[in-house]
């Protein structure tokens, strides 16, 4: 029974560190160092060989607004995605999708910045969610970083046995990154 204890104790203080790591990260991440690292394009123009675009996607659902407090972030507009990219901050907005059972984010940036290797960190304000890499891009070459969610899981039964599923229901875990069909 101790051992057990003990085991479940070390596995909350985990948890609890992680979730600290994060909002750590979060915060130190939110306020732009720097501002010549990259350059927000606004239409689509042919990557100069000594820069490289870096194409920046995510779809994501979350639960309606209201459904926990009327001050969570979640189901409105107030839901944003961070990305830092060497001390240089973007707030990406979503455009929303109001679905029978939650509402769908979309979220696409296209930066402009020099080639090569690059600090990143992405984040999910409302979800108390970060994820630092590093990328590397190349020269003259548009580079695609997909951002998929990784939702809580459920049993599909009601015994403790039963296969497990994710559902955006559970929640946002954690965020998988993917630059250029590889992940990170």
């Amino acid at each position: 029974m101790k051992i057990f204890n003990l085991i479940w104790l070390i596995m909350i203080l985990m948890v609890l560190n992680g979730c600290a790591q994060s909002s750590a990260l979060i915060k130190t991440s939110s306020t732009s160092v720097r501002t010549d690292v990259f350059q927000e394009l606004t239409n689509a123009s042919p990557v100069p060989q000594e820069s490289a675009d870096l194409h920046i996607t995510a779809t994501l659902k979350t639960h309606k607004p209201g459904v926990y407090s009327a001050k969570d972030p979640h189901g409105t507009p107030d839901y944003t995605l961070l990305v830092n990219v060497d001390g240089q901050v973007a707030v990406l907005r979503g455009n929303l999708q109001t679905e029978a059972d939650g509402v769908r984010y979309s979220f696409s940036k296209d930066l402009r910045l020099k080639g090569g290797i690059h600090s990143i960190v992405v984040a999910l304000p409302g979800d108390r969610i970060a994820v630092k890499k590093e990328i590397t891009l190349l020269n003259g070459e548009v580079n695609n970083l997909v951002l998929e969610p990784v939702y809580g899981t459920v049993s599909e039964k009601k015994r403790p046995s039963a296969t497990k599923v994710t559902s955006f229901e559970e929640g946002i875990r954690g965020v998988r990154l993917t630059l250029d069909g590889r992940g990170l």
